[in-house]
């Protein structure tokens, strides 16, 4: 994780594991980076996978995050909800949640714009500002027209050269606090 911007103390705050002797039926995850959904009181709710080889998963033919069976969409990080002040920052995907809270931003995540539900629009209703960090491609475009127009504190922050942790990785921290800033929004 480390070649990812995420070091020891990232991994330890999120509870951030390795998937070497799974549950018998669990078997499908062995070799996965293990992903806790934790609620407001620490308690793991859920738990997604992403896939750690250096691979196209698409050609390997398998997704690169598995989720429980069964399991409803999640937000993920929400106890930045309850320490946050008046602003939160929305991103898309775990990792680039951690990046984010990693820079000193309170932060939480959905995994993509198919996961953005209803009661996730309840949760960041009452911030003054919610910042959105999608991918520059059409996937976070979606998800930035579904947000935007869900909540009218939400503004995009426009990120070019890839995600969160790809420009954080190409130009740190300044650099991400900077688009704030210079007020690098839609």
């Amino acid at each position: 994780m480390i070649a990812r911007g995420i070091g020891q103390a990232e991994a330890a705050t999120f509870r951030l594991g390795y998937v070497a002797d799974p549950h018998p039926g669990h078997e499908h995850v062995r070799g996965r980076l293990a992903i806790p959904y934790l609620g407001h009181d620490g308690r793991v709710l859920s738990v997604r996978f992403r896939c750690l080889q250096v691979h196209s998963c698409k050609d390997a033919g398998h997704g690169k995050y598995k989720s429980l069976e069964g399991e409803p969409t999640r937000m993920f990080n929400v106890p930045a909800l309850h320490v946050a002040g008046d602003e939160i920052h929305l991103c898309e995907g775990e990792l680039d949640c951690i990046i984010l809270t990693k820079i000193g931003l309170n932060a939480v995540a959905v995994a993509g714009n198919h996961a953005w539900a209803g009661r996730h629009r309840r949760m960041l209703n009452g911030f003054s500002r919610v910042w959105t960090w999608a991918d520059p491609d059409k996937a976070g475009s979606e998800l930035t027209n579904t947000v935007t127009r869900a909540l009218v504190t939400a503004k995009p922050v426009r990120l070019r050269e890839g995600d969160v942790t790809d420009e954080y990785l190409k130009h740190g921290a300044e650099h991400l606090l900077g688009l704030l800033e210079r007020k690098e929004v839609y």
